[in-house]
């Protein structure tokens, strides 16, 4: 991913411009124009494959746009929750997990090979993201399921986090992920959902991208892939502007 290192005052910021993967979660209902365009932005995208979104249409224009665009195709497997997108903390089991993640990924490993395509990367979607952080149980059982049925994939998870962690312990290739259009708490962890200030604006982003770049951003610390929702107001124009500061991390 990353070329030649420059020398000079400009190094820390060209690092980042030159080693920066922006990945998008997409295929959750957005318009297909909006999918469209959020991947011409991107370097990776993160494709629901039928938990808390996504059905077979949609997986498959996410992989046929990815392909076109030579973007990192991944899975993006939810809670099966569509009242609530996935984001409410049901109970989880070990075995409801194991199943999940069997039954999403492996469909969207279906179609991407129908259509030419090999998965890259796996990232959990909403509730499980944090659950998996939380629970020493799930993130054991996350972990073990994809080291046993897909230990190529490079798997997506919060920069600082425990999942990160007990992966690389694995011998498992992880990525750290940032969040461009979320709020952060000081320990790091993601502003819930339900506090006005979780979603940035525009303004906002614009703000975090300008700091990423100087290096005054202090989760941006080991990041290797920065996430965009497709449902956040204004995704495509942060993408843009993402791709524009941040550089292509192909």
């Amino acid at each position: 991913l990353a070329g030649p290192m420059p020398s000079g005052p400009d190094r820390s910021v060209q690092t980042h411009r030159m080693n920066s993967d922006i990945n998008c979660d997409l295929g959750e209902g957005e318009p297909a124009l909006r999918t469209r365009a959020l991947i011409r932005s991107a370097t990776s995208v993160n494709i629901a494959c039928g938990g808390h979104a996504g059905d077979i249409a949609s997986m498959r224009l996410c992989v046929r746009e990815a392909l076109k665009y030579r973007v990192r195709v991944g899975a993006h497997p939810g809670l099966n929750d569509r009242e609530n997108f996935g984001r409410s903390a049901n109970a989880v089991t070990s075995q409801t997990l194991e199943l999940l993640l069997l039954q999403q990924v492996a469909a969207l490993e279906k179609i991407a090979r129908a259509e030419g395509a090999r998965l890259h990367h796996v990232k959990l979607h909403g509730a499980l993201y944090h659950l998996t952080e939380s629970d020493a149980r799930l993130r054991g059982t996350y972990l073990a399921v994809i080291n046993a049925h897909w230990p190529k994939l490079t798997i997506f998870a919060r920069a600082g986090g425990r999942v990160i962690a007990q992966a690389k312990k694995a011998r498992l290739e992880a990525w750290p992920e940032g969040f461009l259009d979320r709020g952060y708490l000081p320990d790091g962890r993601l502003t819930p959902r339900t506090d006005t200030n979780a979603i940035l604006n525009e303004a906002e982003v614009a703000e975090r991208l300008g700091a990423i770049v100087r290096g005054e951003f202090s989760v941006a610390a080991g990041v290797r892939t920065w996430c965009i929702h497709s449902d956040t107001p204004g995704s495509v124009k942060i993408a843009r502007l993402a791709k524009r500061e941040l550089g292509s991390g192909q």
